[in-house]
């Protein structure tokens, strides 16, 4: 294993970073979470068309660049320290390695080269209304019929359901546990934003009554190809939530240097000191659990599920602590709404949320190991 990036990993932060300090930063984070699509269509483009971003991790054979969640790991860092406002986790981190854990080549050929383009903007519609991420517990039902199959029931906290022109749902059958591509424009499709505490994500609910879909991959044969996707993602969530960590770390370092109170700067005060310094401890330990994640996820071997259980657990709390600290040590001004403070601490709270919380993970980690 190696936590060494290469010169080509390190040209790609820097390209990227370049990319949304120019594109995202707060004041278009804060203009893009109050629009009801939450995203600007040209900086998709822009993302997709010259910097190839959506494709990265994608098989050249289906129009992408062939790398892997390594290199995924470097964007999804830098944009979760920017807090951009994209479709790119449920299209990217997603929906697509869910098509190509569970796909046939068709399947990957048929989906792929529109994500891989920016043309398609996907999701996976996880959970059941509950909130529960045990796909084996699903209550959506799809049946076979003379016309095609056709899929039932309530989908819940769906990311970036009001605006995906593609949703992947699991489904049961009578063989098991499948994936379903279904249209939102579909008959027998709603769609319903849900309000949310992170503004900077949207999520949805959908319904589905007898809504014609398509099947990806082999009926019954879903299980494992969505839970070594969910794995991915964790792993980009991860990256995310090292990045955002990072940021709110390097905010509360610079305000403690500049914020003078009697006559001397707060950093020097040693409650201030210790702040930072378990700030620091977090990250840094985030990183290697995300790093690890990472290396996992581009290897595809047997420690990726205990890798991503623990990177989402840590990391998870890591990035709400320091998130919650950054408050603090800003004070009073750290509370108020024009103060980015809040969009970083309200992220780190959906992050921790998403795909279970920790205590769930934690639970994973341990069934894993046999403990």
């Amino acid at each position: 294993m190696n936590f060494g990036f290469t010169d080509e990993q390190n040209e790609l932060r820097r390209m990227v970073r370049r990319f949304l300090e120019e594109k995202s930063p707060e004041s278009e984070v804060r203009r893009l979470m109050a629009t009801a699509e939450g995203y600007d269509p040209a900086v998709w483009r822009q993302m997709a068309e010259e910097l190839a971003l959506q494709g990265l991790a994608i098989p050249e054979q289906f129009g992408g660049q062939g790398f892997g969640p390594v290199e995924q790991y470097v964007v999804f860092e830098e944009m979760g320290a920017a807090l951009l406002c994209s479709p790119f986790f449920a299209t990217v981190a997603l929906a697509a390695p869910a098509i190509l854990e569970v796909g046939t080549d068709e399947d990957k050929s048929r989906y792929l080269p529109g994500i891989a383009d920016g043309t398609t903007i996907a999701t996976v519609a996880l959970t059941d209304d509950d909130g529960s991420w045990d796909l084996s517990a699903t209550s959506t039902v799809a049946s076979a019929g003379p016309d095609g199959w056709t899929v039932s029931g309530t989908r819940s906290y769906v990311i970036d359901g009001m605006i995906a022109t593609l949703v992947l749902v699991p489904a049961v059958t009578e063989h098991g546990l499948s994936l379903f591509a279904v249209s939102p424009d579909a008959a027998g499709v709603t769609r319903e934003a849900l309000a949310t505490m992170d503004q900077t994500r949207k999520q949805a609910r959908l319904t589905f009554a007898q809504t014609p879909a398509a099947l990806v991959g082999q009926e019954g044969a879903a299980a494992e190809g969505l839970a070594t996707a969910v794995q991915v993602a964790l792993a980009a969530l991860a990256a995310e939530q090292v990045g955002g960590a990072q940021r709110v770390l390097d905010n509360a370092v610079a305000y403690a240097k500049e914020r003078i109170q009697f006559g001397r700067p707060i950093g020097s005060f040693q409650a201030i000191k210790h702040k930072c310094a378990d700030m620091l401890l977090e990250v840094e330990s985030a990183k290697s659990a995300a790093y690890y994640a990472a290396w996992a996820a581009q290897e595809r071997n047997s420690e990726l599920p205990i890798a991503a259980s623990l990177a989402k657990s840590f990391c998870s709390e890591a990035y709400f602590h320091c998130a919650a600290e950054n408050i603090q040590i800003h004070g009073g001004i750290g509370f108020t709404w024009e103060h980015h403070a809040h969009l970083y601490f309200k992220r780190a709270k959906s992050s921790e949320l998403l795909f279970g919380d920790p205590a769930y993970h934690r639970s994973l980690l341990a069934q894993h190991l046999g403990i």
